[in-house]
């Protein structure tokens, strides 16, 4: 059974910065692709970030692009997300998930992926 763990969200002030991890169970960590997703009240859930299942591949929104950056360990089956220079815009709940498509190229697409974590909360306080 695959079951994904986030965490290291938080509160913190514009400008502040975060690490989210997203560890994985149940499955190595070489073997998929990983996306953050995050939804704020009201809001799609929306694409954040992605790196393909070779893991030398990334995919980023505009929103976030210079800010954050995704990464693997493969030796700790965990996947992260360091977030910079937060904005109040960035709150929202954030999601972790993975795809088993073995392509090269990092997906983008809420549909494209197969298991999901429970989520973190990130706020940003202006």
């Amino acid at each position: 059974q695959v079951r994904l763990a986030e965490s290291g969200g938080g509160l913190v002030q514009a400008g502040g910065s975060l690490r989210l991890s997203c560890a994985l169970d149940g499955r190595s960590s070489s073997t998929h692709g990983t996306g953050w997703f995050r939804q704020s009240p009201g809001k799609e859930r929306e694409f954040v970030a992605s790196i393909s299942w070779s893991g030398d591949s990334t995919s980023y929104a505009d929103s976030v692009k210079g800010r954050f950056t995704i990464s693997r360990d493969n030796a700790k089956n965990t996947d992260y997300l360091q977030m910079n220079s937060l904005k109040p815009e960035d709150t929202g709940v954030y999601y972790c998930a993975i795809s088993v498509i073995v392509t090269t190229t990092p997906m983008t697409l809420v549909d494209e992926y197969d298991f999901w974590g429970q989520g973190t909360q990130v706020t940003v306080s202006s």
